[in-house]
């Protein structure tokens, strides 16, 4: 599925909206009572996720409610419509739309919106229950509810019932290509676990050892446990407005200043699993570079979507950040943590902190930008790049402290 009405990579909107208002809900509180469920514990709804996470986003702009008139809502797995969100949150908008679940397309679209004069300031929600309604991701239960691409059902009776089955095909081959071992992946979920442990909220803040990643039981041969993405229930809100009004709110503005977007046409496994993606990493890059003014030297920070373990490496090599084969060393070197050349997916990505669909990533990234990440913060940080691959398109967006 491809991001729906992204607008097209203009220098003309570089810059024109920041987010001012930041809201999460508490992924690892949440998480560890619903594995405990304790006596008076209630399975959390989509709409009281995103109540929480957008009352947080507005008193964390410093606007009123009245102040906001554009709302865009995301409940992926099901929720209320965009008027009964509205109702649900208090808001009377001008103007109302439902954004893209996965984030690449939410920003741009409600960047475009308020350009083209449809509202001032806009929240933008979303809002999943994933684990509390018992979804699941592939395996043998596949039925009409699964929510897998029609497509799976020619493949499930070889074992092909979830992404996860491309990611492992992808590694397999780059295995071969740069002979790779087993051992070599686990660098990414051991480091992306030490940032997670950084992060009070995050998911999983236990520590792993190599020896605890090679125990691990496989889930889609050769990628284990720690090789793929969390589950769980969360909300995060953004509230953006145009560039002169967040000037003068309470915090430092994050300045939406490019993004891009590539989707492969033909031979998607062929793209994916030999071609990694890259001809469209380099093209999807490509314009929200040239959007935002700035090469990839000027990225010093750097969050990408990590399903599984396998996604930075394709994103780190597609854009150029390391050359082919060599991620993995980029990551044991220390080039990827604080202190390094290019920090990464400091909050624990979805390996460990939360699995968002994205959306979490940017909320670190806005943290990271107004220099409020506490201990895990990337110093003198002005530009970050944000990445999310699925397996046949690519979109980048790119942020900039103050406007």
């Amino acid at each position: 599925m491809s991001i729906r009405d992204l607008p097209e990579a203009s220098r003309s909107l570089s810059g024109k909206v920041a987010i001012v208002g930041l809201g999460e809900t508490d992924y690892g509180d949440d998480y560890r009572a619903s594995r405990a469920k304790a006596e008076g514990w209630e399975r959390p709804t989509p709409e009281h996720l995103a109540v929480t996470a957008f009352e947080r986003a507005l008193a964390d702009s410093g606007l009123r409610r009245s102040d906001i008139d554009g709302l865009g809502v995301s409940f992926l797995y099901g929720g209320p419509q965009p008027a009964e969100a509205a109702a649900l949150l208090g808001l009377t908008p001008r103007y109302l739309t439902q954004v893209f679940g996965i984030m690449a397309g939410p920003l741009p679209q409600a960047c475009a919106a308020i350009a083209e004069g449809k509202c001032d300031s806009m929240a933008v929600v979303y809002a999943v229950a994933t684990r509390s309604i018992g979804r699941k991701f592939g395996g043998a239960n596949f039925d009409d509810d699964s929510g897998a691409p029609p497509s799976y059902y020619y493949y499930h009776p070889w074992g092909w019932s979830s992404q996860a089955a491309h990611w492992a095909m992808t590694w397999r081959f780059y295995q071969q290509q740069y002979g790779r071992n087993d051992a070599d992946l686990g660098a990414i979920a051991i480091e992306t676990r030490k940032h997670a442990m950084a992060h009070p909220q995050a998911v999983m803040q236990t520590p792993i050892t190599i020896e605890d990643y090679l125990g691990a039981r496989f889930v889609v041969k050769p990628l284990r446990l720690y090789d793929l993405c969390v589950v769980n229930d969360g909300a995060i809100c953004f509230i953006v407005t145009r560039a002169d009004r967040a000037r003068d709110l309470a915090h430092t503005p994050v300045a939406l200043a490019g993004w891009g977007e590539s989707i492969v046409k033909a031979d998607k496994l062929d793209a994916l699993v030999r071609g990694q993606l890259r001809p469209h990493y380099q093209e999807a890059g490509r314009q929200a570079l040239t959007m935002a003014g700035l090469s990839l030297a000027d990225i010093q920070h750097f969050e990408t979507g990590d399903m599984s373990t396998v996604n930075p490496i394709n994103a780190l090599e597609g854009y150029g950040f390391a050359e082919p084969g060599t991620a993995i060393d980029l990551c044991r070197a220390g080039e990827l943590s604080l202190g390094g050349r290019l920090p990464m997916n400091m909050a624990g990505g979805m390996l460990s902190g939360a699995y968002m669909h994205g959306w979490s990533h940017v909320a670190e990234l806005v943290r990271q930008l107004r220099h409020e990440a506490g201990p895990r913060q990337v110093p003198d940080l002005e530009v970050s790049m944000f990445n999310l691959a699925q397996t046949d398109q690519v979109h980048p967006l790119i942020f900039k402290r103050g406007v």
